[in-house]
């Protein structure tokens, strides 16, 4: 398949993404939780896929993330994501990665004009500004990240590029909730070995050997434990199917592979 064309789908518009109101009054940044509107690719990853390590056409994925840099307000940036692994790690950039990309879940700017960002599929997306300070971050928060302390991290590497934690706004954005979120027994035991405050955010499942996980309100417990102002935007990854990519619902129907949405941030030149 030849790159795209711009007229093949209408351009992202406001519509097509959910924003925060309290990343909105932070002046000088702009953010977006992107769903599947606006972009190129087809099939299974319909819509606007940022998945670089998905198996859908690569140039679309190259077009879906131009658009968004568009969207941005930074035509023919970068937005600079890191090789996600689940893990506690956050990096700091002033520039795209040059090779290969870091294995991280977060990443964080102090430069203007450099949109970053992370992808997911029913893993919590948190944007985070510290709008006095002119810093900002990403963060991928799955249930390892969260309980491992991604969210920690960036906040702390955020404080390295200036920001003060009593300053930083951090917003949860579309995310798998409780009802759709079923894990095993095992998950609940390893959560609650790394962080015992954890077993308040796991429930009864429909068998004894199962438990349903609000990852929002542990990923929102986790952010005001550490210091910081934090929101959900109230959407389910899994419930929205006609705007969101999940995971766990590809893996229910048995897909050979899945979309990733985008959720990106920065600083205006």
């Amino acid at each position: 398949m030849s790159d795209p064309t711009p007229n093949e789908a209408p351009p992202i518009r406001d519509r097509d993404v959910v924003t925060s109101p309290d990343l909105a009054r932070a002046d000088g940044v702009r953010h977006a939780f992107f769903t599947r509107a606006g972009g190129l690719s087809r099939g299974i990853y319909a819509g606007l896929n940022a998945g670089v390590g998905s198996k859908d056409d690569a140039a679309a994925v190259r077009a879906n993330r131009a658009r968004a840099a568009t969207y941005l307000g930074l035509p023919g940036a970068e937005i600079v994501t890191p090789w996600q692994v689940h893990s506690p790690d956050a990096v700091a950039v002033s520039g795209p990665f040059a090779g290969e990309r870091p294995k991280a879940d977060a990443v964080v700017t102090a430069t203007r004009g450099l949109p970053i960002g992370v992808v997911t599929a029913d893993c919590g997306p948190v944007l985070f500004a510290d709008e006095r300070a002119g810093v900002v971050g990403a963060a991928h928060a799955g249930w390892g990240g969260a309980v491992g302390g991604v969210l920690e991290s960036t906040i702390a590497a955020m404080e390295g590029l200036g920001a003060r934690r009593g300053d930083i706004v951090a917003v949860l954005g579309p995310t798998i909730t409780r009802d759709a979120y079923e894990v095993g027994v095992d998950r609940l035991q390893a959560a609650i070995a790394a962080d015992p405050e954890a077993e308040a955010f796991f429930f009864e499942g429909r068998t004894a050997d199962k438990r349903q996980f609000d990852l929002p309100a542990y990923i929102l417990a986790r952010l005001r434990r550490g210091g910081v102002a934090a929101s959900f935007v109230e959407h389910c990854t899994y419930g929205e199917e006609d705007r969101f990519y999940s995971f766990r619902r590809t893996t229910h129907r048995s897909e050979p592979d899945y979309g990733r949405q985008l959720t990106a941030i920065a600083l205006e030149r």
